[in-house]
């Protein structure tokens, strides 16, 4: 290559030549440009048996205790909380699906039910409090009341005390 400085300006004809030239040697490779395949297809068929034995592979793979530990609660609350959404969903369907003649035909023998024990309790108090004392004598009903009333101003307070 000439460096050397062009001390006059070139004219349009060795202005194209030099540009031409610049721009095959720039976009020419210096080595010829070798093309390698991307991917490789092995078409052969794989023996059925054969006499090699497998090759054990080491477990690199170190997970700490803690991590594990975290995983299987994740797993346990997830569980978990998709059995109460069930659950939940059970007994809002049973309630969407609530009639009054369902209610009525479920609460009338528990309803009849704590009448007869109503009447049943009622009737042993009633024959357990029957009482063969008899009492005999004068009565005497003393009633004293004592007013004091101090009723000056705005609040005032009256007190009566029966006895």
């Amino acid at each position: 290559m000439d460096f050397a400085p062009i001390t006059r300006p070139l004219t349009d004809a060795e202005a194209r030549a030099e540009a031409e030239r610049i721009i095959t040697q720039s976009f020419q490779p210096e080595t010829p440009v070798r093309h390698f395949p991307t991917s490789f297809r092995d078409d052969t068929k794989v023996p059925a048996y054969g006499d090699t034995p497998p090759v054990h592979q080491d477990d690199k793979r170190i997970v700490p205790a803690w991590a594990a530990g975290i995983a299987v609660a994740s797993i346990g609350v997830g569980a978990g909380s998709v059995g109460l959404g069930c659950c939940a969903w059970l007994v809002l369907q049973g309630l969407a699906s609530v009639t009054l003649t369902s209610v009525l035909m479920v609460t009338l023998p528990l309803a009849g039910i704590a009448m007869v024990a109503t009447a049943i309790g009622g009737a042993v108090s009633k024959a357990r409090s029957v009482s063969k004392t008899v009492y005999e004598g004068p009565v005497i009903q003393n009633t004293q009341i004592t007013n004091t009333s101090t009723t000056r101003g705005m609040f005032s307070r009256t007190r009566n005390d029966v006895r």
